[in-house]
């Protein structure tokens, strides 16, 4: 007669040895810096297009305003994967 699932020996569950290392913990400066790039650069974006004309610094600098807020937002992902 076959056995039954119950009676078969149970295989030990692995648990890893305890880490020694502490966990690594995202300096304080981290999180206001991502937030304010991410913000300013899509905030830089959002004025160009509704009132750049009307803005002497914007008018001079013209495509590289996408390249500034653009920045701004790429930075702002590059700070998030470093967050913990």
């Amino acid at each position: 007669m076959p056995k039954s699932r119950n009676d078969r020996k149970k295989k030990a569950v692995y648990t890893p040895p305890p880490s020694k290392e502490k966990p690594k913990v995202s300096p304080r400066w981290l999180v206001p810096v991502m937030l304010g790039a991410f913000i300013l650069g899509i905030l830089w974006i959002g004025v160009y297009y509704i009132a750049g004309a009307q803005i002497p610094y914007m008018q001079d600098l013209h495509n590289w305003n996408l390249l500034i807020g653009f920045s701004g937002i790429i930075l702002a992902v590059i700070l998030s994967t470093r967050w913990h």
